[in-house]
């Protein structure tokens, strides 16, 4: 079997120490950083090691967002965050940065290894994925992760990214909250399906209300649709 080496950044000793060693026991490898600086400096140093990260936001030196952002300049290495923040600002802000999972502490050390699982297996059907999809004027490399409209590449994050993935791969038929929730997230936010709402009105802004932007309609009630005339 594969090795899975994950890099646990957690200042918290009697957590770190917790995590890891249920990790262990689970088979994965782990190293452990106790601040955001060393944290980068593991990852800059055996980059290409990491099949996943766990990362704390409050850390001495770097927070987290910062590390989270340092990495995605380089790297897509999946992050899942690990914050007694929960507040939806919170959520956004960090999905913003360029993480795969958001998970709120206190947890059960069961929900963490699903989150895992679920992560991991993404990052493995990403790399499987189609590498190229197209609907109308907007084009996906889907394994650069890069969008284009028009020709013209457009900046997504790795959320909204995945929000329009999805969209252009069952272009024409409805998606739910909840699928989309599934899809991208890996899990549902209990009682905040209306973070999809949030992305789709970024996607839209970012891709032209007037242009590609408008291929994205609400289907009120259920969720989204790519198409291009409106039928809702």
């Amino acid at each position: 079997m594969t090795t899975f080496n994950i890099l646990l950044v957690e200042d918290e000793e009697s957590l770190a120490s917790f995590i890891q060693t249920e990790l262990k026991f689970e088979g994965y490898q782990v190293t452990w950083a106790n601040d955001g600086q060393k944290g980068l400096e593991f990852f800059e140093k055996n980059e290409e090691d990491y099949q996943l990260i766990l990362l704390d936001w409050m850390l001495p030196v770097y927070d987290g967002i910062t590390v989270a952002r340092r990495i995605r300049r380089k790297s897509d290495v999946p992050i899942i965050m690990m914050t007694a923040r929960n507040q939806t600002t919170d959520v956004v802000i960090g999905l913003d940065s360029g993480l795969d999972d958001y998970l709120t502490k206190p947890f059960e050390i069961e929900e963490l290894f699903a989150r895992i699982r679920v992560v991991a297996r993404r990052a493995e059907k990403n790399k499987q994925a189609v590498q190229m999809l197209q609907y109308e004027s907007i084009r996906i490399e889907v394994t650069k992760h890069k969008v284009f409209v028009h020709d013209e590449a457009v900046f997504l994050t790795p959320k909204e990214f995945g929000v329009l993935l999805e969209l252009v791969k069952s272009a024409e038929v409805v998606q739910t909250r909840e699928q989309l929730l599934d899809e991208v997230w890996g899990y549902d936010f209990v009682g905040q399906t209306n973070i999809v709402d949030v992305y789709v009105r970024a996607l839209r802004n970012k891709l032209g209300y007037s242009d590609a932007g408008a291929l994205i309609q609400t289907v009120r009630g259920v969720g989204y649709i790519l198409r291009k005339n409106n039928e809702a």
